[in-house]
């Protein structure tokens, strides 16, 4: 099965992408261990329902999915920076503030920093320091956009 860790390095986000839609659609489709109380039928009387050694991989599968997605989000937001979005342009098209965006990004920066001190990869100070620089601060009036 292996823990989220493990198959973080084992995947990449679409190979654990399609790994998790085939156990998810297995899952969908198998028959119930129990019928509920209407007694309803599986949609697929041959799909066999998962193992626990694979009920528990696609508990992790969904958790590299959910990291791998977040760092490429956060790779996104420094491009879209780069390209002179605003804060407000960034939170808006993530669903939620410029405030919250920005200190979203802030922590993601950090992790990149620990990272690099506990022996993974990871930024240096320099690297740290562009990124922040890059990040700047949520503005409090923007121009118009």
């Amino acid at each position: 099965m292996g823990n989220p860790d493990d198959l973080e390095r084992r995947f990449t986000l679409l190979t654990a992408a399609a790994r998790y839609d085939t156990l998810r659609t297995r899952e969908a489709l198998a028959p119930p261990e129990e019928e509920d109380e209407a007694g309803s039928p599986s949609i697929d009387q041959d799909a066999k329902p998962l193992t626990r050694e694979e009920a528990l991989e696609l508990l992790a599968l969904g958790e590299v999915i959910a990291r791998k997605a977040s760092y490429g989000r956060q790779l996104t937001v420094r491009s879209a920076r780069r390209a002179g979005a605003s804060w407000s342009q960034i939170g808006a098209a993530l669903g939620t503030t410029k405030q919250a965006a920005w200190e979203a990004h802030q922590r993601w920066i950090d992790e990149q920093a620990r990272h690099q001190s506990e022996g993974h990869w990871g930024w240096d100070g320099d690297e740290v320091t562009a990124a922040r620089a890059l990040a700047g601060e949520p503005e409090e009036r923007e121009a118009v956009e």
